[in-house]
């Protein structure tokens, strides 16, 4: 799994075509999230525990060391398969890395479902549609993980 965090203070998404709000949040995290098409409950785990306990809010004295939770802070979830985009060759990027369409939905609900287990409130885009997320990147501050630790 793939995921890219940004700290944000404030953010929301929409479904494009019925200007429809899936999801807004105030201070917290975003995160696009990709599932690749070899990802296990381990990989999912790993992601979970790393965004839950990611120590990038400051605290009184201005170092990041305060996690979403510590700050009361919520998280925005988007689907993003684009993740697994491989651009190596050519100039259009292949997705076959990607997980198939129903597994990673399944993982994706799942991994917002573990990330509520953890207390932190998850507001959502909806998978498979076209979305346009607005974002105040706080920082800015950018974070990229991976289950398979390839960065």
């Amino acid at each position: 799994m793939r995921a890219v965090l940004q700290r944000v203070s404030r953010a929301e998404v929409r479904v494009k075509a019925k200007e429809e709000i899936t999801g807004r949040i105030g201070k917290g995290l975003v995160v696009f999230l990709g599932v690749g098409g070899e990802d296990t409950e381990e990989d999912l785990d790993y992601l979970v525990d790393k965004v839950a306990g990611l120590r990038v809010f400051e605290d009184g004295a201005g170092k990041m060391n305060l996690s979403v939770a510590d700050i009361s802070g919520e998280v925005l979830c988007v689907s993003q398969f684009t993740l697994y985009g491989d651009v190596r060759k050519g100039k259009r990027p292949g997705f076959s890395a990607a997980a198939e369409p129903g597994e990673a939905e399944r993982k994706y609900h799942l991994f917002c479902s573990r990330l509520e287990e953890k207390g932190l409130p998850v507001a959502t885009g909806r998978f498979q549609e076209m979305m346009e997320v607005d974002l105040v990147n706080d920082g800015p501050v950018t974070i990229l993980l991976d289950s398979k630790k390839n960065f």
